[in-house]
C-alpha cells in the first residue's frame, strides 16, 4: 500500500467520523429553549452530563443519567412516552439521543445547544 493510498483512507476515516457525530438522528426533534421549555414538563426529562456538572446546576425536574451510564440504565426511561434530553451544549445529548433511538426509542427530543442556552428554571 502506498503512502498516498494511506492519506485517502484516512481521510475517508476521518469524513465518516465527522459525518457519524453531526448526522441527523432518526426521530429527533432539536428544539430551541423556548419550545423546550413549553413542551417537557410532564415528560421524562433526562440530564445526560456527568453527576458533578449535575450538581452543579439543573432544569428543574431532570434525572441526571451521565451518557457514560446510559447503555446500562436504559430501563429507568420509558419506551412509550417522549424522552427530553439535555447536557452542556447539544452534543452529548445527541449522542445520548443516538443510543436511545438503535435501542427503540422513537419519541425524542433535546435542547439544541444545551444547558448553556438555557434560561428558565434550574436547580442547585
Amino acid at each position: 500500500m502506498t503512502v498516498n493510498a494511506i492519506y485517502i483512507l484516512l481521510a475517508l476515516f476521518l469524513l465518516w467520523m465527522l459525518y457519524k457525530q453531526f448526522a441527523p438522528v432518526s426521530g429527533l426533534r432539536n428544539l430551541t429553549p423556548q419550545q423546550f421549555k413549553s413542551e417537557y414538563k410532564g415528560n421524562k426529562l433526562v440530564d445526560v452530563r456527568e453527576s458533578h456538572e449535575f450538581k452543579g446546576g439543573h432544569i428543574t425536574g431532570a434525572v441526571n443519567i451521565p451518557l457514560s451510564q446510559l447503555s446500562k440504565r436504559l430501563g429507568e426511561i420509558p419506551q412509550e412516552r417522549q424522552v427530553y434530553l439535555y447536557c452542556q451544549s447539544g452534543m452529548r445529548s445527541k449522542q445520548a439521543a443516538m443510543l436511545l433511538s438503535r435501542s427503540g426509542y422513537s419519541q425524542l427530543a433535546h435542547l439544541r445547544g444545551g444547558i448553556l442556552t438555557w434560561n428558565g428554571p434550574t436547580h442547585k
